[in-house]
């Protein structure tokens, strides 16, 4: 399929609005999340502990899409600061939050929801809704 001219234009803009409201949103979902001295990076292991627990490392790099360095890195920072437990059972190691780590859990993610939910707001229901099809429309095709 070959493009015109104003479709590759159309395409570049559509992309920079794209990557340029999402440097934002994380620019602005860091400053948020600093309160509690976390970056979005620990802010999601965080939350996908917190939904899974027990979980495997294996599985948590799985879930998001990180290398076993990366995940071992932010789970070393974690466990430093006594939010999450490893114990090792045979070869596999089991992920669970701690008492502080549940605590920081249920005080930051409603928060974190709530100020990512804000960041919509100039957008309908409607539209934020038409906005989530359209973009799930672009990852399904990635995916193909």
């Amino acid at each position: 399929m070959t493009l015109s001219k104003h479709d590759k234009q159309r395409g570049l803009l559509l992309w920079f609005r794209l990557a340029h409201f999402y440097h934002q949103s994380v620019r602005a979902s860091n400053e948020h999340l600093a309160a509690y001295n976390l970056s979005i990076a620990q802010f999601d292991v965080l939350v996908q502990i917190g939904a899974h627990q027990p979980i495997t490392q294996q599985e948590l790099a799985h879930k998001l899409v990180v290398s076993k360095g990366n995940i071992t890195q932010l789970i070393r920072k974690l466990e430093d600061r006594e939010l999450i437990t490893r114990r090792q059972e045979w070869k596999t190691k089991y992920i669970t939050l701690t008492e502080q780590g549940t605590h920081l859990y249920q005080k930051v993610v409603p928060r974190q929801e709530q100020f990512q939910a804000s960041q919509f707001q100039a957008l309908s229901k409607e539209e934020q809704m038409q906005l989530l099809e359209l973009l799930t429309k672009l990852q399904k095709q990635e995916d193909v």
